[in-house]
């Protein structure tokens, strides 16, 4: 394969010529730093390069050298606990060696060629190879069992070796055909392309996240794709980190994709630092993090979302659900839009190229649940942090993402000025999923439909009532509806917020969160029949109850449900008495 010359420098779009025998996508070696780069254009044997580092300094002149395939990740055991940018460089290694700042052309191993791993094989002399079935495992943290697959591209064939259980490397042949093909414990897979599966299936259970206004309101599937969209300090990076930490995933793949830096740090340094919940160790242990930030290379950045979707994927062939956080697909599509400026195409919508619609529903359809080719369940749940500009959500990103997904999340300034957090607009969000999750709902409480429906008919009736007292007041509407906005607050300051800081309420089991609920709604229906016995309003307003029912989220753990029960008890039998006492008043 005939290397090449640059012609053309155009920030990190380079051309080059003389560059032949190679392929759309394949990896080159560009200038006498030997960046790294993709070709993305070829006219015979012109090549047009996108270069994934910092190109600076670069001259017309120097050499492009083709890899002769595409862009690639190395996947195997040790990508646990990792941290890499875009290209699946791993950063930790690439500091001691170039310091704080990386330094252009440098590399460094995805995955540790030298650390040896405890391998138990799954498989005999003449059984079966062939696509996404299992070799052999290893333990690659407390918390995962790394199964070894041959990969999609494996042909049928027999086992004709198998390596006994004991310690090897990654790049130590494991198994071996009949036809002499050896298959070691890493392999490698092309970003752009799809991990294949056996079958695609509906997503009939939830992603349970511990936050409440998500799981009970907006909730996702596992396998499905939810949004955030808000503007600057609504909260996108905190919901992220939350779902993160409590939801019910077994593997977390956080995507940096052009965030600030100070983002990220903190991301890097609180991560390590948290407890999962499930096996009180650290988060990291079920945890890989790609840190790509605004300050680099926006040809990276574009990339990123594809590096750590295809991780995902890896892991989801194993059995496993994973959770894929992009924090933003709003900086992966402004790379695209410099990407497509410097290759002077024609722009549609606010800049952005005619195929950004095409690219978010390749990307948001890598997710899903499926079956594995070893007819196990296994999912890739995708969260994708939107950032509009100004909070707009009529932007081309947020408005195009709303086509591929079926849970939207949209978090509102409002809510998160006044510290409600998470800042999530029952307003303006939705989930299309929650008929596809009643069988699982209604194994922890049948009546979580119809909570639900009371729930948003009560905030639809008070978003109307609002308006109203703003010009005119409360005291001026009829005692039904002043009802209304004292069960909306209840709702809202003792439902739908939830603190971070409190141990209690932090993380609250979908049992937890229906039983919440229903005491709230159960005040409610029980305060509407006693008005209806003639109880005034304001002896309702006045029961010491009503501050008991919002505090029941800090004072009901999810180990005592049965102190919910009680206080659900207590709503009934004082409004009994509320009513008998009434009775008497009119009798004397």
């Amino acid at each position: 394969m005939k290397a090449g010359t640059i012609t053309r420098i155009s920030g990190p779009i380079v051309k080059a010529k003389g560059v032949t025998g190679a392929g759309l996508y394949d990896v080159v070696k560009v200038g006498a730093a030997r960046l790294i780069g993709e070709i993305i254009r070829l006219e015979g044997d012109t090549a047009t390069i996108q270069i994934y580092e910092d190109n600076t300094m670069m001259r017309v002149g120097e050499p492009v050298e083709c890899e002769g395939g595409p862009l690639s990740v190395l996947l195997g055991p040790g990508l646990i606990g990792s941290i890499y940018d875009g290209i699946q460089r791993p950063l930790p290694a690439l500091k001691t060696l170039s310091g704080p700042m990386l330094s252009p052309g440098i590399e460094g191993e995805a995955l540790d060629i030298k650390k040896k791993w405890h391998f138990v094989p799954a498989l005999g002399v003449g059984d079966p190879i062939g696509p996404g079935l299992s070799f052999g495992a290893v333990q690659e943290s407390p918390s995962v069992l790394h199964r070894l697959l041959f990969d999609a591209s494996a042909p049928a064939d027999t086992a004709a070796w198998v390596a006994t259980e004991g310690d090897y490397t990654i790049t130590q042949a494991l198994v071996r055909s009949s036809d002499g093909k050896e298959y070691a414990a890493a392999s490698r897979w092309p970003v752009r392309k799809a991990r294949a599966f056996s079958a695609k299936l509906v997503p009939t259970e939830p992603l349970v996240t511990g936050l409440r206004v998500i799981d009970v309101l907006f909730p996702v599937a596992k396998g499905g794709c939810a949004a955030i969209p808000g503007g600057f300090g609504t909260g996108k990076t905190m919901t992220q980190h939350a779902i993160a930490k409590w939801c019910d995933a077994d593997i977390i793949v956080y995507i940096g994709c052009g965030e600030r830096g100070n983002e990220m740090t903190e991301v890097l340094t609180e991560f390590p630092q948290l407890i999962d919940p499930r096996t009180g160790r650290s988060l990291m242990e079920r945890t890989i993090l790609i840190a790509n930030t605004s300050n680099m290379p926006v040809a990276a950045r574009e990339v990123s979302i594809y590096t750590g979707i295809t991780i995902a994927e890896y892991y989801r062939d194993m059995g496993y659900h994973v959770a894929v956080m992009a924090d933003s697909t709003s900086r992966w599509a402004e790379a695209l839009r410099e990407l497509s400026g410097r290759l002077e195409e024609m722009p549609a919508e606010e800049g952005f190229p005619a195929y950004l619609p095409t690219r978010l529903a390749e990307f948001y359809e890598r997710g899903g649940m499926v079956t594995t080719f070893e007819n196990k369940k296994g999912s890739v749940t995708i969260i994708g942090a939107v950032s509009p500009p100004g909070g707009d959500f009529s932007e081309p990103v947020t408005q195009h993402t709303k086509r591929f997904i079926r849970c939207f999340w949209a978090l509102d300034r409002d809510l998160a000025n006044a510290r409600h957090y998470p800042a999530i607009s029952w307003n303006d969000s939705y989930s299309e999923y929650a008929d596809d999750l009643m069988v699982f709902w209604d194994g922890i409480d049948p009546s979580w439909r119809t909570l639900r429906a009371k729930t948003m008919d009560i905030l639809k009736r008070e978003r109307r009532l609002a308006e109203i007292v703003r010009l005119i007041g409360p005291d001026a509407l009829p005692d039904e509806q002043r009802l209304v906005l004292i069960t909306a607050e209840l709702l809202k300051n003792g439902f739908l917020q939830q603190s971070s800081f409190d141990t209690v309420d932090m993380y609250c089991l979908p049992a937890r969160q229906t039983l919440i609920l229903d005491c709230i709604l159960a005040f409610h229906e029980s305060a509407e029949n006693a008005m209806r016995a003639g109880v005034p309003l304001p002896k309702i307003a006045a029961m010491p109850l009503r501050s008991k029912i919002m505090r029941l989220k800090s004072t009901i753990s999810n180990e005592n449900l049965e102190k919910g029960r009680d206080v659900l008890q207590e709503i009934r039998q004082a409004f009994a008495q509320l009513g008998a006492g009434t009775e008497r008043t009119v009798a004397s």
